[in-house]
């Protein structure tokens, strides 16, 4: 039934809490391909000037963010090249994909293109005042993604409204 799952992770524990239901679905339904993504938020455009009243050019400041989110992106593939070293799902292929873009859209999009039949992906559980000021990430890609989608619970997650 599933060929392609994909698996969206941030980086943090939580993110990485499911990776077990990930075994067991890759091993139970014998799925090919498991593909690890991470998004990168681009850097915002630094200030063209500073404190110290140095002033830089736009080209300067462009450098900076393209720089760093050079940086970011090294982060997040080596991040991701020590998830898929240490979780080997059987015979599944495993790949990683580090984009640039808004984590739920780009998630979304990626998964609507390259023809992924499930997204599993984790989630706090957070609800009212909570979920509106922190986000939701994983709300926001089930909300704009058709693809069917597992939201794991973290671990010690609190019920409430």
């Amino acid at each position: 039934m599933y060929k392609k799952i994909l698996v969206p992770l941030d980086g943090s524990e939580l993110a990485e809490c499911v990776l077990p239901h990930v075994e067991t679905i890759v091993k139970g339904c014998q799925v090919p391909e498991v593909i690890f993504i991470r998004v990168v938020e681009p850097s915002p455009m630094p200030s063209t000037a500073t404190d110290l009243g140095t002033v830089y050019t736009k080209a300067d400041a462009e450098e900076t963010r393209l720089k760093m989110d050079s940086l970011n992106m090294a982060d997040a593939q080596g991040y991701l090249d020590g998830i898929t070293s240490q979780h080997k799902f059987g015979a599944a292929r495993n790949r990683d994909v580090v984009l640039v873009g808004k984590a739920a859209e780009t998630v979304a999009e990626y998964a609507e293109k390259n023809g992924v039949d499930l997204i599993v992906i984790a989630t706090h559980g957070r609800s009212g005042v909570s979920r509106w000021v922190w986000g939701a990430t994983a709300d926001k890609i089930l909300r704009s993604a058709c693809v069917p989608m597992l939201m794991v619970r973290a671990p010690g997650c609190v019920p409430g409204i």
